[in-house]
This record gives C-alpha cells, sequence and structure tokens, in this order.
C-alpha cells in the first residue's frame, strides 16, 4: 500500500465517523423573563437633574459593603474618575458607588457629593479616621443643549443619592439621560432626543441586566427587526440619513470632528464574580452597543461599560456576558423609545 493510498483510507475514515448523525443530550430550555431593573439585592439608584439646563446625574449604590466591579471602555474620548480602581491588578477588591452624568469632565464633581453622603452614613475602606468611600464616575458631553454652564455638581449629585433611598429611577429624560441626544455626525441640527434606558432578565436563579445613558454620535436600531429607531436626520427634519454611511463618504477627516457624544452603561449581574471576570462580562456586553448602535466605538465617543457583581448565584462567565449583550442592546432602544422630545430636539416616539 502506497502513502496515497493509506492517507485516503484515513480520511474515508474519519470522515464516516464525523458523517454519523450528532445526538445531543437531553435538556429542558429554562424560561428568561423580563423583571424591573431594581430587583437586585443591594443596589439603590438615584437620580436628579436640572431640567432647563438640560443635564443631570444616575447615581447606583452598591449598598453598605459595597461589591466587585470591571470596567471596559472602548470609545476614544471618555470623561471618567477612579476608572484605574476597576482594573485586576488594583488592589481595591470592591466599590460602593458608580455615577453616570452629563457636564462632560466639568460633571466629574459630582462623585464628591456621592463620597459626603456615603462618609456620613460610615460606608467606604476603613481607613481609622474615617471611611473613604470608592466611587467610580462617567460623564457624557451634553453642554451644546441647553445651558453650558449648568453641570452636575456635588449637591445635585447628594440629592440623587437621598432620592435613591426610596428609589426614583425612570426611563428616558432624567438623571444622566437628561441631555442625551443621538445621530450627532452632521451636528445638532440633525440630531434626536434620546435619554436613559434599562432592561433586566432572570434566567432561574441568574439575574442579568442593564442600565444605559445613550448619547451616541451614530444611529440606533432594534437590533431584533433591524428597525432604525432614531438616528441623523434629514434636512427635511422627518426622515433618516445613514450615519454609517455619510462616515464611510468622509474620507477626508475635518480637522475639528463632532465630540459630545458617548455612551454610558451598567452591567448588573447577581452572578458571584471577581473584578477581572466582571472586566471580560463588561467587554462582552459592548456587543450590545454594537447590535444597536452604528457607527459606534468611534473617536469621537467615550463608550464606556461598568459591570457589577450582587450575589453569589454560580454562574458559567460567557452566559453573563452573552445575556449582558442582549440586555444591553434591549436597554439602548428603550433609553430611546422613552426619550420625550426637547430642547428643540425630536425624539422616536413623537417623529
Amino acid at each position: 500500500m502506497n502513502d496515497s493510498t493509506s492517507e485516503n483510507t484515513v480520511v474515508k475514515s474519519y470522515a464516516l465517523k464525523f458523517e454519523q448523525p450528532l445526538t445531543l443530550p437531553s435538556r429542558k430550555d429554562t424560561p428568561m423573563k423580563e423583571i424591573p431593573i431594581t430587583s437586585f439585592d443591594n443596589l439603590q439608584i438615584g437620580q436628579a437633574e436640572n431640567t432647563a439646563a438640560g443635564t443631570g446625574c444616575t447615581v447606583v449604590l452598591l449598598g453598605k459593603d459595597g461589591a466587585p466591579a470591571g470596567l471596559d471602555v472602548r470609545g476614544g474620548g471618555p470623561a471618567s474618575r477612579e476608572s484605574e480602581l476597576l482594573k485586576p491588578l488594583a488592589a481595591a477588591q470592591v466599590i460602593h458607588a458608580i455615577v453616570l452624568a452629563g457636564g462632560s469632565a466639568f460633571g466629574l464633581d459630582a462623585a464628591g457629593g456621592v463620597m459626603r453622603y456615603l462618609e456620613e452614613r460610615g460606608i467606604g475602606f476603613d481607613v481609622g479616621v474615617t471611611k473613604v468611600p470608592l466611587v467610580c464616575q462617567s460623564d457624557l458631553f451634553d453642554l451644546t443643549v441647553a445651558d453650558a454652564r449648568a453641570r452636575p455638581d456635588a449637591a445635585m449629585a447628594y440629592a440623587a443619592c437621598v432620592k435613591a433611598e426610596t428609589g426614583n429611577y425612570r426611563d428616558g429624560n432624567h438623571g444622566a439621560g437628561t441631555g442625551a441626544t443621538v445621530g450627532k455626525l452632521l451636528g445638532m441640527d440633525h440630531c434626536m432626543k434620546s435619554g436613559i434606558g434599562s432592561y433586566a432578565v432572570q434566567v432561574g436563579d441568574l439575574k442579568v441586566g442593564a442600565l444605559v445613558a445613550v448619547n451616541a454620535v451614530g444611529d440606533v436600531y432594534d437590533f431584533e427587526t433591524g428597525r432604525k429607531v432614531a438616528g441623523l436626520r434629514a434636512d427635511d427634519g422627518k426622515t433618516f440619513l445613514d450615519s454609517e454611511r455619510v462616515l464611510m463618504q468622509q474620507l477626508d477627516a475635518p480637522q475639528e470632528k463632532f465630540v459630545g457624544n458617548t455612551t454610558l452603561g451598567i452591567l448588573f449581574t447577581n452572578a458571584k464574580l471577581d473584578k477581572a471576570r466582571l472586566c471580560k462580562a463588561a467587554g462582552m456586553a459592548h456587543d450590545g452597543y454594537a447590535r444597536a448602535i452604528r457607527p459606534v466605538h468611534t473617536s469621537m465617543d467615550g463608550d464606556s461599560i461598568y459591570a457589577v457583581s450582587l450575589g453569589d448565584v454560580p454562574a458559567d462567565l460567557d452566559a453573563v456576558g452573552v445575556i449582558g449583550a442582549r440586555v444591553m442592546a434591549k436597554a439602548i432602544v428603550r433609553a430611546v423609545e422613552a426619550a420625550d422630545s426637547a430642547y428643540g430636539f425630536p425624539a422616536a416616539r413623537d417623529l
């Protein structure tokens, strides 16, 4: 038998094996049901805003003992505070609060109000003389919406903490979503009003949810139907342009791109995950951004996603990440559909 004959025999042998019918173990599907974003343990959400000025903040309090958290930043221009805490090599294993706010980098002062609120209640990292709350924050750009001189500050964030005690979270033009807009590739004259949105599900004992303030340069799509929900408007103000197509035709980049964007999200789960795995889950949740926003993760955005573990349910990291991408995409669509027209910008429900 020559070498070629031997090789053919081996190939046929393997082919026979692979042609056998594939039998999977019998299993029963676990139903997935929607739950409120507020149904997680050790989670309080409060919002405050200056509606006239077109800006606000959303504060997420993570219980007396804090919670493990991770972060994945994909946009080219983030405005953030204490993001180094969430790197796997950093010493801190938990944080105590997350702030999403408007005001661009000016709004980062808001975290000081959350620190004061938590210190007054004895929450934070014990340093002997006091407790230091670990508060992370990310901001979006809303300075061109109404009053550029009005920004979220410590007083506004403190007020949001007080409101979190009883809970006042709502989707739409609230908190960090107050001044949010989408479809800004050709400037504010062509954009639409957006907001903050949420979506959460439960599968067996596992809960996964997303909270997201959508302030994207791109268009927003319903990933399940392919329908464009909101985005770049044509000169008639009533029909859509395709932001991706417009961007692809701008081969010569302008000297100054419009940089007033950023979509900020938080992924919540009751799965028991450490900081390193939460960073991975946050990265997988960015797939939800890509499903619902086009274009996304550009140099003009500061797209960021936090991931937080609020329980001790055993769960596969990849399952959490896959569900996380789905709920994030759903939350993005809800943020746009829940928004009301404001500041001269039409909303999806009114267009």
